[in-house]
C-alpha cells in the first residue's frame, strides 16, 4: 500500500486531539462512516500513543498516522505501536532519515524555498504547509509551485469547509489537514454522528472539486 497514494485519494487528512484511547475506535469508525479512511492523531496527549495501537491493530481499514512528531523518539514510539505515516510541523533532518529508514512516509514542514530545497534533498515528495493561512495560503502555494514543480502539499492551518473548495482544486495539493472534522468538543462530548456528519459534508466538497 502506498500511504501518500491513499491520502490523495481520500483528499483529507483530519488532525485530532484525543486524551482518551477509549474512543479511539468509535472515533475511526464516525470517520470511516463518513467517508474518510485517513486519520493524523498529534503525538502531543497521554491517549495518542494508545489510541494509535487500538486503532491500527483493530481497524485495518483505517490508515492511522502520527503528528507533532518533533524528535527520533517521538517517531519510534509512534512507529512502534503501528502509526502508517508521519507528520511534523516543521522540517528536522534526523527525523526525515530515521523514517526512510524505518520505511515509514513522512510528511515534514516545510513553508520557505530553503526548507523545500531540504526537504527534497532528503528524498521527501510531499510537504506539509503549516500554518497555511498564516503563510499566505493557496497564493504562496502556488508560487512556491513555479520553482519546485515535483513537490506537493498537504496545507494544514485555517482551512475549513468555508475555503476547502479553493486549497483542493490545485493539482499540487494531494490533500489538506484540519481539525475542524474532528473538534474537541465533539469527541469530548461523544458526538460521533456529528463527526460522521461533517465528514460526509467535507467529501461532498472534495469529490465535486475532483470530478
Amino acid at each position: 500500500m502506498n500511504v501518500l497514494n491513499e491520502i490523495k485519494k481520500c483528499g483529507i487528512v483530519p488532525v485530532i486531539v484525543v486524551d482518551d484511547y477509549k474512543k479511539s475506535i468509535p472515533l475511526a469508525e464516525a470517520l470511516l462512516d463518513g467517508g474518510i479512511k485517513i486519520m493524523e492523531i498529534t503525538f502531543r496527549t497521554d491517549g495518542a500513543e494508545k489510541a494509535i495501537k487500538i486503532i491500527s491493530d483493530n481497524m485495518p481499514e483505517m490508515i492511522v498516522g502520527a503528528g507533532t512528531i518533533l524528535s527520533i523518539e517521538d517517531l519510534e514510539r509512534a512507529y512502534n505501536v503501528g502509526a502508517k505515516f508521519i507528520v511534523s510541523p516543521g522540517l528536522d533532518e534526523n527525523v526525515v532519515k530515521k523514517s526512510k529508514e524505518l520505511g515509514i512516509p513522512i510528511v515534514p514542514g516545510a513553508v520557505t524555498p530553503t526548507e523545500i530545497t531540504k526537504a527534497i534533498q532528503l528524498g521527501c515528495e510531499v510537504v506539509k504547509f503549516f500554518p497555511a493561512e498564516n503563510y499566505g495560503g493557496l497564493k504562496t502555494i502556488k508560487s512556491l509551485s513555479s520553482p519546485f514543480s515535483k513537490i506537493k502539499f498537504i496545507p494544514t492551518g485555517g482551512i475549513n469547509l468555508d475555503n476547502l473548495e479553493e486549497y483542493i482544486n490545485f493539482d499540487k495539493i494531494i490533500a489538506v489537514g484540519g481539525s475542524w472534522v474532528c473538534p474537541s468538543d465533539l469527541i469530548k462530548n461523544s458526538d460521533f454522528n456529528k463527526i460522521t456528519q461533517i465528514s460526509k459534508e467535507t467529501m461532498n466538497v472534495i469529490k465535486r472539486n475532483r470530478l
